[in-house]
């Protein structure tokens, strides 16, 4: 038996692929669809997954403004924040973090999804959220995937 075949692969940064994919927020609830965006973001569903580096894509979301909350959540769920001084602790719901900004709601939600790291931390830089369907990525050639598709 040639031993050698079982050798386990171990991406790096020179040896990692990574691509351009666009997801279409629009009729999506929002933590199932950011759930597979952090696993897209990390690389997981990729075979030469390694913890330990940055070997997921580069994720654009369009249509982020039509994504979807059941219930009275827009209203009724809260996100926390604390400025670091006494009594600076800061309530928001979905619904304030949405008028702020369509990507201020993606990234909190997709930020505690991923690892609370510097590698976290870059991984939360390769998302792009934009409310349209318009986009400036386009010389990156990105790929429109299904979403529902994924695991």
């Amino acid at each position: 038996m040639d031993t050698l075949s079982f050798k386990t692969i171990s991406a790096n940064k020179v040896t990692v692929n990574k691509e351009w994919v666009v997801v279409d927020a629009t009729d999506q609830h929002l933590g199932r669809l950011c759930s597979k965006v952090a696993k897209l973001l990390r690389g997981k569903y990729k075979p030469n997954f390694t913890p330990h580096v940055d070997c997921g894509d580069n994720v654009i979301i369009i249509n982020a403004d039509k994504v979807v909350l059941t219930g009275n959540k827009w209203n009724d769920r809260v996100y926390l924040r604390y400025t670091g001084y006494p009594g600076g602790q800061r309530a928001y719901t979905p619904a304030v973090l949405m008028q702020k900004g369509e990507d201020r709601l993606f990234r909190k939600v997709v930020k505690g999804m991923l690892p609370k790291n510097r590698l976290g931390a870059k991984l939360l830089g390769n998302l792009y959220v934009y409310a349209g369907t318009e986009h400036k990525h386009e010389a990156q050639q990105p790929k429109l995937i299904d979403i529902n598709s994924l695991k």
